[in-house]
């Protein structure tokens, strides 16, 4: 062997690490180009760090180091994925048009790796045991993209009864929600560095705040501005989403009616 060349064996350890970085880079940076003008976001994530937190019955049947994006869709989805999409498809929804919408969007994301199996997961999805097909506050903790803030984040607490979590975004606040998964099994990414969620909620007496307007007051959306926000629902969106379900149509110029509905 020539003085200064690394082995093959040693020169592979090395290089993996950068070969699969780059490769969650280029995966990272289609998605964003595709769903970005749509008003959503992907992050990555690991599928063994979601499965490290939670009990087995709700984890993801893939190998801890396989890549995975959550995603979220950020206010500005509304206009710039919703309208156009039930404008052109308005014949074709038989469901909750936002389902609808990000279903179509996300199906065609796939197309964007004619090499690769990607398998997509929605918020709305469950398994036959009526369970959800994973939990969506979790993923975007776990990715990073959201902070997920549960009663175990207060040190005294105050409650008798069962309180919900609820994740928080850095930028939008409580103005976002999760809409599904982006599994990617031929890809794994054993060197991803995990990030940690922005903990913008970091007082106990906000945090006090945040789940009991989210536990008891959640139909006024209080807890979404528990911070500074960058951006929020438009007032079109609150009234859509504030609407009853069967009537959600109808402000979409639509006639029928969906049997679920989305609440974010």
């Amino acid at each position: 062997m020539r003085a200064g060349v690394p082995s093959g064996r040693n020169y592979r350890s090395r290089g993996a690490p950068r070969a699969a970085a780059a490769m969650e880079r280029r995966v990272a940076e289609r998605l964003g180009s595709a769903l970005g003008p749509l008003g959503l976001e992907a992050h990555a994530f690991k599928v063994g760090w979601y499965n490290a937190v939670l009990q087995p019955g709700f984890h993801l049947p893939y190998p801890d180091d396989t890549l995975a994006f959550v995603v979220l869709s950020t206010p500005s989805m509304f206009d710039k994925a919703l309208k156009p999409f039930v404008n052109k498809e308005r014949l074709k929804i038989i469901r909750d048009p936002v389902d609808q919408c990000v279903s179509h969007h996300l199906s065609r994301v796939k197309e964007k790796f004619p090499d690769q199996r990607v398998d997509v997961m929605f918020d709305y999805e469950m398994l036959p045991s009526r369970k959800p097909k994973f939990l969506a506050q979790t993923a975007a903790h776990v990715a990073g993209a959201a902070y997920y803030y549960q009663r175990k984040d207060v040190k005294l607490d105050p409650w008798g009864k069962k309180i919900f979590g609820v994740c928080i975004h850095p930028k939008y606040g409580g103005w976002f929600a999760i809409r599904g998964l982006l599994l990617f099994p031929d890809i794994q990414v054993p060197f991803l560095e995990q990030p940690a969620p922005v903990d913008c909620v970091s007082t106990e007496e906000k945090r006090i705040e945040l789940l009991e307007q989210f536990n008891f007051h959640w139909q006024d959306g209080r807890y979404r501005d528990i911070i500074d926000v960058k951006e929020r629902y438009s007032e079109e969106q609150k009234a859509y989403f504030a609407t009853p379900p069967a009537e959600r149509f109808r402000l979409l110029g639509l006639s029928q009616e969906a049997p679920r509905i989305s609440f974010h």
